[in-house]
């Protein structure tokens, strides 16, 4: 008896789209069933050598697409690892387990879904743009029970027990009338061959009556001689096994030999995945020994801040039966990643001389890329020399460190920065005004990793790295203005000290502002106040919650004039009330909030409208 069950939330509404919307790649269903079913081969076959007792497949690993143009059919067979009735539900029931509301939002944005398809794990539904119905008899490998899943990609799908003597899975698409083509033999074998000939096992293209054919070469990609491999072999290889229909940014292929021999072939995207900032997204590379699928997203092979990065690794090396917990201890695995790593580093510092390619990466992985700076100790000034960072001095470009450091002039030693949540904001900090007084540039960082990189990167090929509030005495250049009185500065700085007890710790006077009359800073050693916000925002409470401190430039008029009138009775009222609008604007200035919005408002007002 069939069961009769819906397809999770929104999942109606993403394949209402994928169905009814024009594609010119229809063709990316058969390349995504194919890969699928090479999985479940790579799965059982690994099942097949560790725990030979559980489970015997008779015969070759295969994969037949066969055609019936009579019945305007098309059947996608494999005898892989099969599924069972949890599988069905959990895998076809449901989409994109996060992030298809953004799926959905995103096609209806654009209108096109080829490049999201893959993103979001729902390659298996892309039959629906040919298939008016999908039935599925499948048969999980170990296991007595054979189940049908059948779906009209509108309503839900049933799933019933079935007859099935082996294991696998076998898709049969009922097409509709405007996708005939998908039945003849021809064209099929045309995109076999062209988008699915690096699959490892046999591909074979039933004939009917003349039998099958196998299509494919079958070899594994990273096993044969780059000089083989074509660029459109590469492209079809990355889409395979990441998923994704970009064409990669970066393919790196190679072989290493010594005392640990691999080979390598992985891949840097084009796009950013939608699931990059997603904690439980498993990531990693696939790892195999001997052409024997071991594993699918090995972490252990490729550090957190390169999680970006697909990819194959092959190595003769290691056992075939390695579990989970050797792989998180074996020092062979240590070596293959640290060689990955290095020759990807490398390659990335040869891809970032040409500028307006390398910020394609950068917009894209840039963020996560600096990590490597806070995690990885071996890399870390090499990770840095790569990264890109807004500054003062470079409005239309971002420089490197290294840039950086040829501009800075013979009175600056040091590099420094300022942390923030936007750039803009960022350049126009009071606290920068007497860095561009003495023409020193000064990095804008705005990502939340800014706030930890900079504290494990003490220096920089011998120059030190520094927040501005580190800057000190070495700020100091020769005034001209009018300096408020000494005397009548330290009255009014003791009264706004008074009056702003529970907001400051102090108020001090300095000559690093030349523009703005207050600034807003922490006590050195402190967090800076973008660090403290930003655990406030994640509601990570810290005992160390650093003291403000309102500067005062002595030098400003609007200083000048009230240290003037602070003393005057009749003035001291009109002293207070301004004084409180500068802490206010020192504290947006910083994307602190203000504890009276209204009275600042208003405030600004009146002084507006006594100015006509």
């Amino acid at each position: 008896m069939s069961e009769k069950m819906n397809f999770k939330a929104e999942v109606n509404k993403m394949l209402n789209i994928v169905v009814n919307s024009l594609y010119s790649e229809k063709y990316i269903f058969l390349r995504e069933l194919i890969s699928n079913a090479s999985d479940a081969c790579d799965k059982l076959k690994y099942m097949m050598l560790t725990n030979p007792n559980v489970v015997k497949n008779k015969g070759e690993l295969k994969i037949v697409v066969a055609p019936d143009a009579k019945e305007n059919s098309l059947r996608i067979s494999d005898n892989g690892i099969g599924m069972n009735k949890d599988d069905l539900i959990n895998h076809l029931g449901t989409i994109a387990k996060s992030g298809t509301s953004d799926f959905v939002a995103d096609m209806k944005e654009n209108g096109s879904a080829v490049d999201l398809i893959g993103q979001f794990g729902v390659g298996f539904y892309s039959a629906f743009m040919v298939a008016d119905k999908v039935e599925i008899v499948t048969k999980k490998a170990g296991e007595d029970k054979a189940y049908k899943w059948v779906s009209n990609g509108i309503d839900g799908f049933e799933i019933e027990e079935a007859e099935k003597e082996e294991n696998g899975t076998d898709i049969k698409l009922f097409l509709k009338q405007d996708d005939k083509d998908f039945t003849d033999t021809i064209y099929l074998r045309h995109l076999i061959t062209t988008y699915s000939d690096h699959i490892s096992y046999p591909i074979y293209l039933n004939l009917g009556k003349d039998g099958e054919e196998k299509v494919n070469q079958g070899l594994a990609l990273w096993s044969r001689n780059k000089s083989e491999i074509t660029e459109e072999q590469y492209k079809d290889f990355y889409q395979h096994i990441s998923h994704n229909f970009d064409e990669p940014w970066l393919t790196m292929h190679f072989k290493a030999e010594g005392n640990i021999e691999y080979s390598a072939l992985v891949y840097i995207p084009s796009q950013q995945p939608y699931d990059l900032f997603q904690p439980d997204k498993k990531q990693g590379l696939k790892l195999y020994v001997n052409k024997v699928f071991i594993s699918d997203k090995v972490e252990e092979l490729m550090p957190n801040y390169l999680r970006f990065v697909k990819g194959v690794v092959d190595s003769s090396d290691l056992p075939l039966n390695i579990s989970r917990e050797m792989l998180q201890q074996n020092i062979l695995i240590e070596k293959i990643k640290h060689g990955i790593v290095s020759r990807l580093l490398k390659d990335l510092k040869k891809r970032a001389e040409n500028y307006d390619d390398y910020i394609k990466f950068w917009n894209n992985f840039g963020i996560v890329f600096k990590e490597g700076i806070y995690e990885d100790f071996a890399n870390r000034e090499e990770i840095a020399a790569i990264s890109l960072f807004a500054s003062t001095k470079e409005e239309e470009k971002l420089t490197t460190l290294d840039a950086y450091v040829e501009r800075m002039p013979k009175d600056q030693q040091d590099i420094y920065y300022i942390t923030g949540d936007d750039v803009k904001v960022l350049a126009n900090n009071p606290q920068l005004e007497a860095f561009k007084q003495k023409g020193w540039e000064v990095l804008l960082l705005v990502d939340p990793i800014d706030e930890f990189w900079t504290q494990t990167l003490p220096n920089y090929k011998g120059k030190a790295v520094k927040h501005i509030a580190q800057a000190g005495e070495t700020l100091s250049f020769e005034r001209k203005e009018k300096k408020a009185d000494k005397e009548k500065l330290d009255v009014l700085m003791k009264d706004m000290s008074e009056w702003f007890k529970d907001d400051v710790a102090k108020v001090v006077d300095t000559d690093k502002l030349t523009t703005s009359p207050v600034s807003l800073t922490t006590e050195k050693g402190q967090m800076s106040i973008h660090l403290e916000r930003l655990m406030r925002n994640h509601q990570q409470q810290t005992a160390f919650a650093s003291s403000r401190i309102l500067e005062v430039n002595p030098y400003h008029p609007l200083i000048v004039k009230m240290s003037e009138v602070v003393e005057d009775k009749n003035k001291k009222a009109d002293v207070e009330k301004v004084a409180k609008i500068l802490l206010d604007q020192a504290k947006i200035a910083e994307g602190e909030p203000i504890k009276d919005p209204s009275f600042y408002a208003a405030a600004i007002s009146e002084y507006i409208l006594k100015s006509f």
